[in-house]
C-alpha cells in the first residue's frame, strides 16, 4: 500500500507556537512532570475570566443560536463593530463592511485565500505572529519579511520595508500592538507604513487584536484612519485577548477605503465566507455586549492591574539576567528578550528551548519560530501572576547560568 503523505503545500508552513516543542512538553507531562506553559497567550489558565455580562448575554441567546447565521455574521454584531470604528473617526464604515469569523485566525486565512494568487508577495513583519507567514504560504503566496528594529523599540524599519517591494508585491501586514515584541507604533510609523502602501498601490492588512492592551502613555492608532479613502485597508480584531474569551473564537475583519475598486475581491471573500457557512453563532452574541459595555480590561492595564504589573515585572527580571536584554513592552502580553550571542552562542534556538524545557520545565517559544532572522531571541508570555513569573524567570536565569 502507498504511504499517505501531507500536501506539498504544507512543506514550508510552520506554526512553532504549537509545534515540536509542545509535543516534547506533552511527553514530559505524561511522565508526570508539571510544565509551566509560557508559550501561548491564553489568559484562561492563568485565572483571567470573561466579564459576567458577556457570559450572561451568550447564555441568554443560546436558545436562538441553533441555526446558521448570515455568512457575514449576525446583524447586531456587525452593527456593533461598525459603530465601534465610527466612534474612532472612521465615519464611512457600514455594517456591510464587516465580516465576523471564528477568531482573527480564520479571517486571516479566508482573506488570503480570496486575495492571493500563486507567487504573489505579501510583506510581513519580522518578528511576526507566525500564522501570517504560514497562511500566506498555504494560500500560494510568498511571505517577504521586513525587519523591525530592536534598537528602535521594535519599530518597523521603513527603509527596509520599501527596499523589499517588487513588482509582485500586493499587500503589507501591520501587527500593532505587536506580537511578539510588545511594540506599539507611533502615528508617524503607522502613517509611514500606509504611505508606502499608497505609493506602491498595496493593500494594508492591519492585525490589531491587542489594540486595548496598552501600558503607560502608549496610544493605539488605527491603520485604517491613516489609509483614509484611497488605500484599501483590512482591519482585524476581536474579543479573545481584551475580553479573555479566547475559546469563544469571536473576531472580525473590517474593510475600509476604496471598496468600489475592490468589488471583485470582496465578491471572492463573500464566496469564501459562504463556503464555511458562518461563524460560531453563540459567540457572535458576545460582540455587541463587549464593545458597548464597561471595558473591564482598563482595570488590568494600569499600575496595580495584572496585565501591567506582570509585564513590567517580566521586563525587569529578564534584564537583570547577565547577557539578556528585553525591550520594555508598551502593549500586548509578551516579552521578546535577546540573548547576547557573545555570552550565549546559540546555533539552534529551538534546541535551546527544548533544553530549557527538559531542565527547568518551563515552556517558551524560540525567536525563529516568529520568523526572526537570528537564533538569539525567545518569547515569554507574561500572563502568570507575579509569584509564578518570579519563579519562572528565576528558573530561566538558573538555566542560563549553566550556558554562559
Amino acid at each position: 500500500m502507498r504511504q499517505i503523505k501531507q500536501s506539498r503545500k504544507l512543506h514550508d508552513v510552520r506554526y512553532d507556537v504549537r509545534g515540536p516543542i509542545l509535543v516534547e512538553a506533552q511527553r514530559l507531562e505524561v511522565e508526570g512532570h508539571r510544565i509551566l506553559k509560557l508559550n501561548i497567550g491564553n489568559p484562561a489558565p492563568f485565572g483571567f475570566e470573561a466579564p459576567d455580562a458577556i457570559l450572561a448575554d451568550v447564555i441568554h441567546h443560546l436558545p436562538a443560536s441553533q441555526g446558521y447565521s448570515d455568512s457575514q455574521g449576525i446583524y447586531s454584531a456587525r452593527t456593533a463593530v461598525a459603530q465601534y470604528y465610527q466612534g474612532r473617526g472612521l465615519r464611512e464604515v457600514d455594517v456591510e463592511d464587516v465580516f465576523i469569523g471564528n477568531g482573527v485566525s480564520e479571517l486571516i486565512s479566508m482573506v488570503l485565500q480570496a486575495f492571493v494568487d500563486d507567487g504573489n508577495e505579501i510583506l510581513v513583519p519580522a518578528p511576526d505572529y507566525p500564522l501570517w507567514t504560514g497562511a500566506v504560504t498555504l494560500s500560494g503566496g510568498v511571505p517577504v519579511h521586513y525587519r523591525c528594529d530592536e534598537a528602535d523599540d521594535w519599530n518597523p524599519d521603513l527603509a527596509d520595508v520599501e527596499a523589499k517591494i517588487t513588482e509582485n508585491t500586493h499587500a503589507i501586514v501591520i501587527i500593532n500592538p505587536n506580537n511578539p515584541t510588545g511594540a506599539v507604533y507611533s502615528p508617524e510609523i503607522v502613517r509611514g507604513l500606509v504611505d508606502i502602501a499608497r505609493r506602491h498601490d498595496l493593500v494594508v492588512m492591519a492585525d490589531e487584536i491587542y489594540e486595548k492592551i496598552l501600558f503607560d502613555d502608549a496610544v493605539h492608532h488605527h491603520a485604517a484612519a491613516a489609509a483614509g479613502s484611497d488605500v484599501l485597508c483590512l482591519t482585524f480584531s476581536g474579543l479573545s485577548k481584551s475580553y479573555r474569551v479566547c475559546g469563544y473564537r469571536a473576531g472580525w475583519v473590517m474593510i475600509s477605503g476604496p471598496k468600489e475598486l475592490a468589488s471583485d475581491f470582496l465578491e471572492g471573500l463573500t464566496l469564501v465566507a459562504n463556503m464555511r457557512m458562518c461563524a460560531n453563532v453563540p459567540a457572535q452574541h458576545a460582540i455587541q455586549t463587549a464593545l458597548g459595555g464597561y471595558q473591564s480590561v482598563n482595570e488590568l492595564i494600569v499600575p496595580g492591574g495584572r496585565f501591567y504589573e506582570q509585564s513590567m515585572l517580566a521586563h525587569r527580571l529578564l534584564n537583570e539576567i547577565p547577557g539578556v536584554s528585553s525591550v520594555k513592552p508598551r502593549g500586548a502580553l509578551y516579552c521578546f528578550p535577546r540573548l547576547d550571542p557573545e555570552i550565549y552562542p546559540i546555533d539552534d534556538d529551538q534546541q535551546f528551548v527544548i533544553d530549557l524545557l527538559r531542565a527547568k520545565k518551563i515552556l517558551v517559544t524560540h525567536g525563529t519560530g516568529f520568523n526572526w532572522f537570528e537564533p538569539d531571541h525567545f518569547r515569554l508570555v507574561t500572563l502568570p501572576d507575579v509569584d509564578v513569573l518570579e519563579e519562572a524567570i528565576g528558573r530561566i536565569a538558573d538555566f542560563l547560568a549553566t550556558r554562559r
